[in-house]
């Protein structure tokens, strides 16, 4: 998108957020909060800090360039930090962009609890915080985040429909989070209404592709008669994959995400059946829309702002990208 195109989606966002939450009502939801800034878009030396769980990987890279593109159309300046999946080095990156005087902070938590402490002190020293992606634990302004049981429970709808509603499956699970405890519990919702599906493991993959690799091959040894494994996200499913293909096996494939190897897997009719895909960019748009407004003047914003999500199958995933 052009520069000037995307600062007038964004202006439009704030401008519409001014209207929604009622700017003119001194009210605030959910109980006390600090007093916004009430500064003008004309304000200069914005600076917003974007903290990420992680960014060796595609889904956190084209946010991260939606960020940098968004920022940079209403003139901010950015503070970026990879926290590796490391929350202490996360909490440290955090007190960091305070000390340098962050306006905004946006924080994507590689553990939801552990960066309360980094969410407390950014509130304390005046900075709106938005958490994107994943909640985080402590005073937010703001929550952006897919929806994630219906991210799970379009996969295992899927699933049971491939499968006519019966055999045994298994679980690659994740770091706790609640995005990936949600994708969890939407997945076995939409198997349990089907009596002739057995969920027979479920093992935890950390979201990590050579892991994954190492967690599905001990999975389908301990279950011969497997038939299909729910992935919590794409990056996992991508190493069971691997592990699949090499034991030759009939086993199904379905996941979060939207990765493009899970895409190009996909429509390669192979054991990856189906994928919900998320919207990375439009999360982080939209997290910064919701801090912008809080910034130049909104009193309240909403607490939580779900975006959807779209499955991925052979029949519709052709052109798809993040």
């Amino acid at each position: 998108m052009k520069k000037n195109s995307l600062a007038f989606l964004i202006v439009l966002l704030v401008s519409f957020m001014f209207v929604a939450v009622g700017c003119s009502s001194d009210k605030e939801a959910g109980g006390e909060k600090k007093e916004s800034t009430g500064k003008s878009a004309s304000d200069e030396e914005l600076l917003i800090g974007m903290s990420f769980q992680e960014m060796n990987n595609p889904y956190f890279i084209s946010m991260n360039e939606a960020f940098e593109d968004a920022a940079k159309a209403v003139g901010a300046k950015t503070i970026i930090a990879d926290a590796q999946h490391d929350v202490s080095k996360q909490v440290s990156d955090i007190e960091d962009m305070i000390q340098k005087g962050v306006d905004i902070l946006l924080i994507n938590p590689t553990d939801s609890k552990g960066v309360e402490s980094a969410v407390i002190a950014a509130n304390k020293a005046g900075v709106i915080v938005v958490a994107v992606d994943a909640q985080a634990e402590g005073p937010t302004d703001s929550f952006v985040g897919s929806k994630n049981y219906d991210a799970g429970f379009l996969a295992g709808e899927q699933m049971a429909k491939d499968l006519d509603g019966k055999g045994k499956v298994a679980i690659l699970d994740g770091i706790p989070v609640v995005p990936i405890l949600e994708r969890v519990e939407g997945f076995k919702a939409a198997i349990a209404k089907h009596p002739g599906i057995e969920l027979v493991d479920t093992q935890n993959g950390k979201q990590n592709r050579e892991k994954a690799m190492s967690v599905t091959e001990n999975m389908l040894q301990a279950n011969p008669e497997l038939k299909a494994i729910f992935s919590v996200n794409d990056e996992g499913a991508l190493g069971s994959l691997g592990a699949i293909e090499a034991s030759g096996r009939d086993v199904l494939l379905y996941s979060v995400d939207g990765h493009p190897e899970a895409i190009e897997a996909i429509l390669a009719d192979g054991p990856f059946k189906a994928t919900t895909a998320q919207f990375p960019r439009d999360q982080v748009r939209i997290g910064l829309g919701m801090a912008l407004a809080k910034y130049w003047g909104a009193k309240v914003v909403p607490t939580e702002v779900p975006i959807d999500v779209k499955l991925q199958t052979k029949e519709n995933a052709k052109g798809f990208s993040w």
